[in-house]
């Protein structure tokens, strides 16, 4: 009896039954062809094997074994006899083993036809490769990085001129610095994140969907060839170069303030600028700085891409007002006792006004960061160069006008306003004093993180 059929996933393969119910293939040296006197008794399927040559496909020859098959099961069919005759019978070859013995040199000769098809093909496989290897493409070097910007920068390189011009496309590695331990090369014939096709160098690489400001990023290429097929054969990687993005330009920062001014509110007044600290702190300016506050960098608080942060020195004040009083909260998020001076000491019209940031700690509230330098010091240098300045008498967040000879100073009431101060400020021009209420230490921005899903306060170049 016949074993089951393969699976019709598998290659179609000739087997022949060890067992009655698994296929077992037979070894691959294909057998004689031999001609049997059984094909007489069917010359339609002995004609059609015999016209087979060593390249015929598996399918035609999987037919020949279900038309084996099918001769079997009608011979069967054809040669019932009495169970009882009278007589001797001379001893012949049975028609149903006949059957078989074709089947089974049918299903070798099937097994020999796939194996010899298969190898073929592998064959010619190899030599395609072997003639894609022998021509192999340039590899880049000396790569350079150049007019670098917060989501965007410029690449260029060498390479030989040999077989140049089978180069359709590059490929670009980029990952961010702290991942470069842990990022191993891709296998040669795997397409890396960046596929863009082979322009004239140097070549603008430019998305924020993968790029960040101030993000340390380490950068590989390969040249690669398309195929017709499809696929593609490429260089080895090039050696690793490291770059940093750079901060938000005024174009950016110019998006934020837009955005700021959209939730900024209704202005209210003021009357002073304060700032909350601890007493220690207070003891320690005027024991080491002669009495007067100085300036120090400012921290990582609010956006990634912001020029000031890290950069810019200064001291913190505050100038929210509560709306029922006019006058200065009476919580603090930094300490309990708080310095206040009146706001024409600091906010005049021998001062400039910048725009520094824009964000929200996964909060309702907003804040905005100003920048307050007297004109010609290097505060006011610094900002020049990196921050969009703002009119002192009409701007969205904090204005300085002067009424009947009083400079009369308004802040908006739906974002909480940073103001720093970029010279030092003498403590005795102004009050100290502890306050009565909380320190609300959950307020705090020291070093917070901007929430990057807020679309109040984000634009689309990177968090």
């Amino acid at each position: 009896m016949w074993g089951r059929r393969a699976p019709s996933g598998c290659r179609p393969q000739a087997c022949v039954p060890l067992r009655r119910d698994r296929w077992h293939p037979r070894p691959s040296t294909a057998p004689p062809l031999q001609v049997s006197p059984v094909f007489g008794c069917w010359p339609r399927w002995a004609e059609l094997f015999l016209a087979l040559g060593p390249n015929t496909s598996c399918r035609k020859t999987s037919l020949l074994c279900a038309g084996a098959r099918e001769l079997e099961e009608e011979q069967q069919e054809g040669s019932a006899e009495p169970a009882a005759r009278e007589g001797p019978r001379e001893k012949s070859p049975s028609p149903g083993s006949s059957v078989k013995q074709l089947k089974h040199l049918m299903c070798k000769y099937a097994r020999f036809a796939c194996r010899s098809t298969i190898s073929s093909q592998r064959w010619n496989k190899s030599q395609d490769s072997g003639i894609a290897e022998m021509e192999e493409l340039p590899v880049p070097h000396n790569i350079k990085i150049s007019n670098i910007t917060c989501d965007s920068f410029k690449i260029s390189w060498d390479m030989d001129s040999k077989s140049k011009d089978r180069i359709t496309h590059y490929f670009i590695d980029l990952n961010k610095k702290e991942n470069k331990n842990s990022n191993k090369f891709k296998h040669k014939d795997v397409p890396t994140k960046l596929v863009a096709k082979a322009v004239p160098l140097p070549m603008t690489v430019r998305g924020h969907w993968f790029l960040s400001p101030r993000t340390e990023y380490t950068v590989a290429v390969q040249t690669a060839s398309k195929q017709v097929d499809g696929d593609y054969v490429v260089s080895e990687w090039s050696e690793i170069i490291e770059f940093c993005t750079a901060d938000y330009s005024k174009v950016h920062l110019t998006q934020l303030l837009e955005k700021a001014e959209v939730i900024a509110g209704r202005m209210l007044k003021l009357s002073v600028f304060y700032r909350n600290q601890h007493k220690e702190y207070f003891d320690y300016m005027r024991e080491h700085h002669g009495n007067a506050m100085q300036p120090s960098v400012k921290d990582n608080s609010g956006s990634h891409g912001s020029p000031i942060s890290g950069k810019l020195e200064g001291i913190f004040f505050s100038c929210n007002t509560e709306f029922n009083t006019g006058k200065p909260p009476q919580d603090s998020p930094y300490g309990r006792y708080r310095f206040e001076i009146a706001a024409e000491k600091l906010f005049n019209p021998n001062t400039n006004l910048y725009f520094g940031d824009f964000y929200c700690m996964y909060t309702a509230y907003h804040y905005v960061i100003l920048v307050i330098a007297p004109l010609g010091s290097p505060g006011d240098d610094f900002c020049k160069q990196r921050l969009p300045q703002l009119n002192i008498k009409d701007n969205k967040f904090l204005t300085c006008n002067e009424e009947d000879g009083v400079l009369v100073y308004h802040h908006a009431q739906d974002v909480i306003l940073e103001v720093i101060y970029t010279d030092p400020v003498d403590l005795s021009l102004g009050t100290v004093a502890e306050i009565t209420g909380h320190q609300l230490m959950s307020l705090s921005t020291a070093n917070a993180k901007k929430d990057p899903s807020c679309k109040t306060c984000n634009i689309s170049v990177g968090r």
